[in-house]
């Protein structure tokens, strides 16, 4: 098992960073690695409740993920499973990996540590930390349009 973790720095209050990352709306504005829709977000944002994402990317694939949020303190971390039910990598279907994200507030807004644990090989560590890599970087974009205060 590996893991990887990702920082970033978003000019948005932590409020609006979390509902970024907690609501439908929010969640079609960054999740996926380029530019490509999302094509479905449900989320049930409690603990015991699960989300559902599907999004395609540029080159026509279809990606779907789901978990149930493990750990919930609004606005500063979320923790979730996460299991891809379709697409994705081949070493982690069938496999229940964990996410965890901690918004700290700064100086200039907020602070994402965000670690995707359990993840099966180097391979699939490599792959996750590309596609996060590039959500990461869409969710800076769009926070970072909101007002910040």
């Amino acid at each position: 098992m590996t893991s990887l973790t990702l920082v970033r720095r978003i000019r948005a209050r932590p409020s609006i960073v979390f509902d970024a990352l907690t609501t439908p709306a929010g969640i079609a504005e960054w999740w996926g690695p380029d530019l490509g829709p999302v094509l479905l977000a449900e989320t049930d944002v409690r603990i015991g409740g699960r989300f559902r994402v599907r999004f395609r990317m540029l080159d026509g694939t279809e990606h779907e993920s789901a978990g149930e949020y493990l750990e919930i303190v609004e606005p500063k971390r979320l923790v979730m499973s996460w299991q891809w039910t379709n697409g994705g990598e081949p070493e982690e279907a069938g496999e229940m990996s964990r996410i965890e994200i901690d918004l700290k507030r700064i100086e200039t807004g907020t602070e994402i540590t965000f670690t995707h644990a359990r993840l099966r090989t180097q391979a699939s560590r490599a792959s996750h930390e590309r596609g996060w890599a590039g959500a990461l970087d869409k969710l800076v974009r769009h926070c970072s349009t909101e007002h910040f205060a």
